[in-house]
């Protein structure tokens, strides 16, 4: 476990042609930031611009091509001086204008100006963790949602963990492809497999790992809190053998699993084991009940305390402390939960970004607090109260 822990911390923000804002710069100087503005008004859309100095495709996953605002030549940019793991650094990312043949296609990703191969670099300099209005549906919602929110729960700790589920995706659909065609090479196919097998135990493993550390975490959180305990557990073969075998006998069963299964699969149009079906399973530990079954206050308190929990577990592996994006979070809470919020926001130790409409919900956070006004893509400091 790291000793020394070293906060992500935002000192500078820069957007251009980013969603609705044509030009914004603004300075921070404290660990809290509170965004505050009449929605619409552009909040998360500066959440999702830090978001996109991580790992990953942001917050909101848009396309690259959604992002750019509509009064420009379709090219955007976001820069960030920060402080990080690495020292202070500048992290930027974005696209050229469409059409542009003297620069490179694709988005772009920079650290002190210089390029590097993809967002998994930022990594290095900074950690981040969020929490959006659209996660609420997350324990009601498909299987699919949770998945996805596992995985970004892992690649806050593993920057590496997103290129090895988008390879096992692009491998998988190869597989589905070979399998359409009547007669398919089983050799080609058997290629396919292995690499597949590979990349799904890789995929696996970091899932279990993660997931067994945060047991731990939330364990730890003890009943203290004023956000519910939870009991997580994965629904996925591969991700429970592994807690008990060694990696390369779950990866040849899966091999084996592969190879039996192609008629089945083959008529199905798309695999039908593997952890791309994996499922994250939350039960609201004081009423040990399902959290789908739970309301949905109960629901929202429970999510924030997982939150809580990835937060430090991040900082515990890491020794990174991580930037928190968390975007409307406090809009229905009530008084108590929302200062049981904000201290154990300050006892982090990270920069928290906050978002919401009405001023008066963060009236009890600490004096070294800011605040920024956002009205139309312009965002101004307020003055201290």
């Amino acid at each position: 476990m790291p000793g020394v822990m070293i906060p992500s911390r935002v000192r500078r923000l820069s957007l251009t042609h980013f969603r609705n804002y044509r030009a914004a710069t603004f300075e921070t100087r404290s660990n809290m930031i509170v965004l505050v503005g009449p929605n619409g008004a552009g909040k998360t859309n500066c959440l999702e611009a830090i978001s996109l100095l991580s790992p990953g495709r942001g917050l909101r996953r848009a396309t690259r091509d959604d992002i750019a605002d509509n009064t420009g030549d379709g090219s955007w940019a976001v820069s960030a001086e920060m402080q990080g793991a690495l020292g202070l650094a500048t992290l930027g990312t974005g696209i050229d204008a469409p059409g542009n043949e003297a620069a490179p296609s694709g988005r772009r990703c920079r650290i002190d100006r210089e390029p590097v191969a993809s967002a998994a670099a930022f990594g290095d300099h900074l950690r981040m963790v969020w929490l959006t209005p659209s996660m609420d549906g997350l324990f009601t919602g498909p299987a699919s949602d949770r998945r996805r929110f596992l995985d970004r729960l892992v690649l806050a700790i593993d920057s590496e963990h997103s290129g090895r589920v988008s390879a096992l995706e692009r491998s998988l659909r190869s597989r589905n492809r070979l399998l359409e065609m009547r007669h398919h090479d089983d050799l080609w196919c058997e290629a396919i497999e292995r690499k597949t097998a590979e990349l799904a135990v890789a995929v696996a493993a970091m899932r279990a790992q993660t997931v067994t550390r945060l047991t731990a975490a939330l364990e730890a959180r003890g009943g203290g809190s004023s956000f519910p305990a939870a009991s997580i557990h994965l629904d996925g073969w591969m991700e429970n053998a592994l807690l008990t075998e060694p990696a390369t006998v779950v990866e040849d069963r899966y091999r084996e699993i592969l190879r039996a299964s192609r008629p089945r699969d083959a008529a199905a149009g798309r695999t039908l084991e593997g952890p791309h079906l994996t499922d994250l399973e939350v039960i609201y530990a004081p009423k040990n009940m399902p959290a789908k079954e739970a309301s949905t206050g109960e629901q929202k308190a429970l999510l924030i305390g997982l939150v809580l929990a990835h937060a430090r577990l991040v900082a515990e592996m890491t020794g990174i402390i991580p930037l928190l994006l968390l975007d409307e979070v406090v809009a229905h809470l009530d008084p108590d939960r929302r200062g049981a919020l904000f201290g154990e926001l300050a006892g982090l130790g990270a920069q928290v970004w906050m978002s919401g409409a009405d001023p008066a919900a963060f009236a009890n956070l600490s004096a070294g607090s800011e605040t920024f006004r956002v009205d139309s893509g312009r965002i101004t400091r307020e003055p201290p109260t």
